[in-house]
């Protein structure tokens, strides 16, 4: 399994570029792959919207960043969960972390 947290933010978000300082060295930390997806960047974000459209399909649940752990992105996908919204450094990992948890505990 080759998981990537894929990141969906605007360019406008405050709470988005405060997160940018620190998400991606805690997500590589944690040995998965760090995708960045600003939804001004419309070929990146064309890349990813059908993970964001499955979990999301009108986008009016999704949080200012949204972060969907996703297993193969660039293939058949499997969203394994996210985290939704701002958090400090430690908060941000531990969630990552819960849902990394999780997904090891379902497989065994």
């Amino acid at each position: 399994m080759s998981l990537s947290v894929i990141k969906f933010s605007s360019e406008e978000c405050g709470i988005c570029h405060k997160m940018s300082f620190y998400d991606k060295k805690v997500v590589e930390e944690l040995g998965l792959l760090f995708i960045d997806v600003k939804m001004q960047d419309t070929a990146t974000y064309r890349q990813y919207r059908k993970i964001l459209l499955s979990q999301y399909p009108d986008k009016s649940q999704m949080g200012w960043p949204t972060y969907i752990i996703c297993d193969s992105p660039e293939a058949e996908f499997q969203i394994i969960g996210e985290v939704k919204g701002g958090h400090p450094k430690g908060e941000f990992r531990s969630r990552i972390q819960e849902v990394l948890d999780s997904t090891a505990a379902n497989q065994n």
